[in-house]
């Protein structure tokens, strides 16, 4: 690709081109490095310019400075302008959503709006019309979280007079997010020593700093004595736990350490790296509350090597379902203060932790004397967000059936679901992930809309429907309020075309999946895939971990459009710069075609299940793959919920099922669906893994054999 680029332009700026051209350059070179060249033939440095001063008027209208010969100024101009028009709009677009301006365009949040109207922005500068009707508003629901008093390019969801179906007169879409993360409206915290302080306060804290009111925390107000409960392990390795039987902690604030026994290091005793499944917090909090806790503070111990160190916050932090009492986490060094005056024996935190690592502590009632107050007050997580849609009009015969065209337009904002827990906090721009996808569902639209109404267009031709979908990384809730809620009749749908990760092609190859969820597709996909001049890998499955698969779930005919992982993948570093716009351009270009034979066919296509088809994997980045699809955190849940199976995977073969919640890997604590694609990194084909799951409440654990994925 970069050679046939450089023929192209004439050979100009070779460095740009990787880097601009390049997510062969920058982001790929790091996956497949070059053999770096011997030292006898590394190029010599560089000459500094030489500087020179020129003293005279200049005038502006006449000043224009010519490159000279031999001058490396970046021609990034001419390197834009050899890739055609299509990669400069799909350019611009990505490089704008994956701004951080956007914030990430996480559901609920100002930049997740602005991106929102952005894209209706563009929709209108195509010509089309509004796609949703207008929805009374429910006065029981409260209003949306975040509005933005000005609009782009007068985008605002306002009725169109112009519109041609009086129906629909809104861009917009609105939807509750349920589970999307409780918002923290009010906490108090402090404790009291009434032997040395008369009743005072002895330490009012402060949030963020010396506590934080966790996700799952319940809103309520209780003062009292604390109890101490270790680990607060139920059943642990050789029968080891943190309770006596017929603990009772009625009236009392339980405080237990995150994590398990350690070694003198700080290394956990249970697992060879980081942490085992026993240290999943979830099931921690569980157990205190049945236990009858008035609160809960959970605290980092001290040294720990492997352990993390900062506080949580109510958004990165949903240990499972909400309880329905307090739940905060303590500083280490705020605990330990709090330890030393409460404990009879005025023991450290560090001493409290060497009594647990060796199981020597059941839970212990501190002095009554030293209390605890606790007030924290959650929201109910819910937030509105949007679809977004336009229509294109058909005509003819056609006119009233349809064709769907999509892409998610929202990413994981600061990291607080969906990404590596390590990542929390850093902005995640989304470029690939997928400002790619909604960046060449834009430039469809203008392509699709020139076609249809310049003068060779066909008598007869479909309606298209174009939608930009949001909340698709919290559980696909966007596409599947879309199916559940949809402003056309499944009848009326000719099939689904998802755009999803298209900005990082390599090769001039890319897969399409839901080649099997229409009895005719191949027939008809096979001509085009052929004359298109890439490597289509051709997957029959409608299943996969997209908007796609809310509606091969309503039963409706799909492609998922995709030019595969990288390691980039929901980190910060899926920025603009590493993603491919000659690439993108021939993807907007198969999907005009794809969009095309479907508008035009003359017969319905007839939808067919591929339940039984195998999958290839996807975005795992990895030489193995599980086959399941995780949720991405409706619920909360520490661990990997399983909402779907794919046949003939590892997972089906080992018996993981739909509704499993996958909490342990080998010895390994398993905290989210990132944390198990990292796992997957590290394996080859025929690796064997043990699965610790939960199934209707019970603990289970499965002999996994792990498989290549099918496209390898």
């Amino acid at each position: 690709m970069i050679d046939s680029h450089l023929r192209t332009l004439g050979g100009r700026a070779v460095l740009v081109g990787l880097l601009v051209v390049g997510g062969c350059g920058v982001a790929f070179a790091q996956e497949n490095p070059a053999p770096a060249p011997a030292a006898a033939e590394a190029p010599a440095p560089a000459a500094a310019p030489e500087s020179k001063v020129i003293e005279g008027a200049v005038n502006p209208y006449s000043y224009s400075p010519k490159n000279t010969e031999g001058h490396t100024d970046v021609d990034l101009r001419g390197i834009l302008e050899g890739l055609g028009p299509v990669a400069i709009d799909w350019y611009q677009h990505v490089m704008t959503l994956s701004n951080p301006f956007f914030e990430g365009r996480v559901p609920g949040s100002r930049g997740g709006v602005l991106a929102g109207e952005y894209v209706e922005f563009y929709f209108k500068q195509s010509g089309l019309e509004p796609a949703f009707p207008v929805v009374a508003p429910d006065p029981a629901k409260p209003a949306p979280t975040v509005q933005v008093a000005a609009s782009i390019g007068g985008a605002a969801a306002t009725p169109d007079s112009a519109s041609t179906h009086p129906e629909w007169t809104q861009w917009r879409q609105t939807f509750d997010v349920a589970g999307a993360g409780p918002k923290l409206v009010r906490s108090d915290v402090a404790w009291t020593d009434t032997t040395a302080s008369a009743g005072a306060p002895a330490a009012t804290l402060a949030r963020g700093k010396d506590y934080a009111v966790l996700g799952n925390s319940g809103t309520g107000k209780f003062t009292g004595p604390i109890t101490f409960a270790g680990y607060a392990i139920e059943d642990g390795k050789d029968g080891y736990t943190s309770f006596g039987s017929g603990d009772d902690f009625k009236g009392r604030v339980v405080m237990f350490f995150r994590y398990e026994p350690m070694d003198p290091e700080g290394r956990s005793k249970w697992a060879d790296s980081r942490f085992s499944p026993s240290a999943a917090v979830a099931p921690k909090m569980d157990s205190v509350a049945a236990r009858h806790a008035a609160a809960i503070i959970m605290v980092n111990p001290p040294e720990s090597r492997d352990g993390k160190r900062n506080l949580e916050t109510s958004e990165s932090s949903r240990f499972g379902a909400r309880l329905d009492i307090p739940v905060i986490q303590m500083s280490t060094e705020e605990a330990d203060r709090l330890v030393k005056a409460a404990d009879p024996q005025g023991r450290s935190l560090k001493d409290l932790r060497n009594l647990a690592d060796n199981g020597a502590i059941r839970p212990l009632a501190f002095k009554d004397s030293v209390t605890v107050a606790v007030d924290a007050e959650l929201s109910d997580g819910v937030l509105q967000t949007d679809n977004i849609g336009a229509v294109l009009r058909g005509k003819g015969a056609l006119a009233d059936q349809w064709v769907i065209v999509g892409a998610h337009y929202d990413h994981v904002g600061f990291g607080n679901y969906g990404a590596d827990p390590s990542n929390r906090g850093t902005l995640h721009p989304g470029a690939d992930d997928n400002a790619s996808g909604t960046s060449a569902m834009l430039c469809t639209a203008k392509a699709l809309t020139d076609y249809y109404r310049g003068k060779d267009a066909p008598e007869e031709l479909r309606s298209v429907l174009f939608m930009a979908f949001s909340a698709e990384e919290i559980g696909l809730d966007g596409s599947d309020f879309w199916t559940k809620n949809p402003t056309l009749k499944n009848e009326q749908v000719q099939a689904m075309i998802n755009l999803d990760m298209v900005g990082r092609m390599r090769n001039d190859e890319l897969a399409i999946g839901g080649t099997g969820s229409a009895q005719e597709f191949m027939t008809l996909l096979r001509p085009i895939f052929e004359a298109s001049g890439l490597t289509v890998r051709a997957d029959p499955s409608g299943r996969g971990p997209s908007d796609h698969a809310s509606f091969y779930r309503a039963g409706i005919p799909v492609l998922f459009l995709f030019t595969g992982s990288h390691g980039d993948y929901h980190k910060p570093t899926d920025r603009g710069y590493t993603v491919n716009p000659q690439g993108a351009a021939k993807v907007v270009t198969l999907t005009e075609t794809l969009a095309k034979m479907l508008a035009t066919l003359p017969a319905k296509l007839e939808f067919a299940s591929t339940d039984g088809a195998a999958t290839a994997g996807r975005r795992t980045g990895s030489k193995v793959r599980l086959g399941v699809m995780p949720g991405y955190g409706n619920d909360g849940l520490e661990g990997v919920k399983v909402d779907g199976v794919s046949a003939e995977t590892a997972a089906s073969d080992a018996g993981i099922k739909i509704g499993d919640l996958l909490i342990g890997w080998n010895d390994k604590l398993l905290t989210g669906p990132a944390d198990m694609m990292e796992r997957l990194r590290e394996h080859n084909p025929g690796d064997v893994v043990t699965v610790k799951l939960k199934r209707d409440g019970a603990d289970m654990t499965v002999s996994v054999t792990l498989r290549a994925p099918k496209s390898e």
